[in-house]
């Protein structure tokens, strides 16, 4: 697939010491976060995420970034810096790193954790270099500092990128809670110095950009826990994302403060919170941690369930409960929390497994009628904040849909950043930084990878329109075999129909018209199997849109005898 904006051209080769800046993933969507610093022919990749399908896409696993950009120039490649350790930043470096194994992965104790044990999997020994806030490290051309951030999700760092072209501050993901759970505030004193020093291009979280205020802080869903766990009845499901280890740190005390057990669903669940665990980031109250095998013993109004599946992932526990497909049962008197906000595109999936939830019996709490999740992103208020405090010189809006980058970029000019200097890019657009000053230079290749099973690429966006097709309209195929010589139908035709309503009954009456036509192709001087097969499509596509109101998938076969 092309880049989004075909009015712009291949960008001209980059000047000696200018930096370019090639966002190939999340500019345009929430997720598949990934943006490549290129200066004098090295690269900085920040970032490596994965992108969750919709439903328009079935049968896709994950969406990732399209690496066409550098794949024939991975030996350019400095280094991978990780903000945090979500999946929509880390989920894509094990298929980046099929590419080349030993790029060096740069990141917090936690992010590095985690994208171990996701490389483990993928059967990849990486080479990892441990960062903390407020450490400096150089690698090549490329000067990195790095900042705490608070985010949802212990451990995020921004990067100060310093290069002889200009500097360069990503944010990564974050929000300025001043009072989170493990204390670990956004540092905007060191957002004031390097605003001091000076930001020749700010790289800023645009996913809650529209949102006025400041978001929430991460403790007022204490109470609210506690509220409803102090009410439940029976046996409770906490659904969230499986790298949530704040929301899971608040569900272990809530449980623990009513007596109850909690037990890890899901595999990812389990294999994050443990190394959460063990890395010191969650403080698991004594007793309360079972496993799964072992819930049986306890009685259904003492236990609790942290399960994944927030967004509708079919696969996940919460999705497999809802369909009676998991060992772990709901019914009445049963609470299921969706301590979680709806990424775009996830709707209807999760209002599918609500309603799934509901109907079994189970009361269904969540973000739209109780206060249980709080966003891990800046709102508005903290933006503008930022913006006044770091003073910019050029702003590059990064991490949201097309409306949250432009809903961002409206925040800085309204802090005085001029307008020519806010640069409101999508996935595949260049910038580069000549001069201090950001602007647009062409635009590069830039389409969904969809990872299908063991397949990585090999479904195309064609693909996915004939998957559609089956699923709402249903296939026709007709067999046929024609006299070599003659053209003549020999046998047939034979009709076979699949997800269509009307039955092969009611499609019956047009395999004469098949014949006639395939007849008066022959002696036209039609006796090809594809000009015969494509004669077959075009009475069948027409008596099923004028007949049936209906464009199924229609598969001709004509076999010569």
């Amino acid at each position: 697939m092309s880049h989004p904006h075909p009015e712009l051209d291949l960008p001209a080769p980059l000047a000696q010491g200018a930096l370019r800046i090639v966002p190939l993933g999340g500019l345009g969507e929430v997720g598949r976060n990934m943006a490549v610093l290129e200066l004098d022919g090295r690269l900085l990749v920040i970032d490596c995420g994965v992108l969750f399908p919709e439903d328009s896409q079935p049968g896709v696993d994950l969406i990732l970034p399209d690496f066409g950009y550098i794949s024939d120039r991975m030996d350019q490649v400095e280094a991978i810096v990780l903000t945090h350790g979500h999946e929509d930043h880390i989920g894509a470096v094990p298929y980046l790193l099929r590419l080349r194994q030993d790029i060096p992965i740069i990141g917090s104790k936690l992010s590095l954790a985690f994208v171990a044990a996701k490389l483990k999997e993928h059967r990849i020994t990486p080479e990892l270099r441990e960062v903390a806030e407020g450490q400096r490290v150089t690698i090549g051309s490329f000067d990195l500092e790095f900042v705490a951030v608070n985010h949802s999700i212990p451990d995020a760092l921004a990067v100060m990128v310093r290069t002889p072209a200009g500097s360069v501050l990503h944010t990564g993901d974050f929000k300025m809670d001043q009072l989170p759970l493990d204390r670990r505030i956004t540092d905007l004193r060191a957002f004031a110095r390097l605003g001091e020093e000076g930001v020749d291009l700010f790289m800023t979280d645009s996913t809650n950009a529209e949102v006025p205020g400041f978001t929430t802080s991460e403790r007022d869903i204490g109470p609210v826990l506690d509220s409803v766990f102090a009410q439940a009845e029976g046996r409770i499901v906490v659904a969230s994302f499986s790298s949530h280890v704040h929301r899971v740190q608040q569900v272990l005390d809530a449980a623990h403060a009513h007596g109850r057990r909690v037990a890890l669903v899901g595999r990812s669940m389990v294999r994050n919170m443990t190394i959460a665990n063990e890395l010191g980031y969650l403080n698991v109250p004594d007793g309360v941690l079972i496993d799964i095998k072992k819930i049986g013993d306890v009685p259904e109004d003492r236990m609790v369930l942290m399960c994944t599946g927030s967004q509708g992932e079919p696969m996940a526990a919460l999705s497999r409960i809802a369909n009676r497909d998991h060992r772990v049962s709901v019914g009445p008197g049963d609470t299921v929390i969706l301590a979680s906000s709806l990424i775009p595109g996830n709707e209807n999936a999760v209002f599918r497994i609500i309603n799934g939830l509901i109907r079994l019996g189970a009361k269904v709490i969540h973000q739209a009628n109780a206060r249980v999740h709080v966003s891990g992103h800046a709102s508005a208020g903290e933006l503008l904040y930022v913006y006044n405090i770091v003073r910019p010189r050029n702003v590059m809006p990064v991490h949201g849909e097309i409306r949250h980058l432009v809903a961002n970029g409206a925040l800085a000019v309204k802090t005085g950043v001029p307008p020519e200097r806010v640069v409101l890019a999508e996935d595949g657009v260049v910038v580069d930084l000549v001069d201090g000053k950001a602007r647009i230079a062409g635009a590069v290749p830039c389409g969904y990878v969809y990872v299908d099973g063991s397949s990585v690429g090999g479904v195309t966006d064609a693909e996915l329109k004939d998957r559609r097709i089956l699923g709402e309209e249903g296939f026709i195929s007709i067999f046929a075999v024609v006299d070599s010589s003659t053209g003549e139908v020999v046998t047939g035709p034979h009709l076979q129909a699949r997800g269509v309503a009307e039955g092969e009954d009611r499609l019956a009456s047009i395999v004469p018209e098949i014949a006639k036509a395939l007849t008066e192709a022959a002696r036209g001087g039609s006796t090809d199997t594809h000009q015969l097969q494509q004669v077959i499509r075009r009475v069948v596509g027409r008596f099923a849109s004028s007949k049936l109101r209906r464009r199924p998938m229609i598969i001709p076969v004509v076999v010569e005898s």
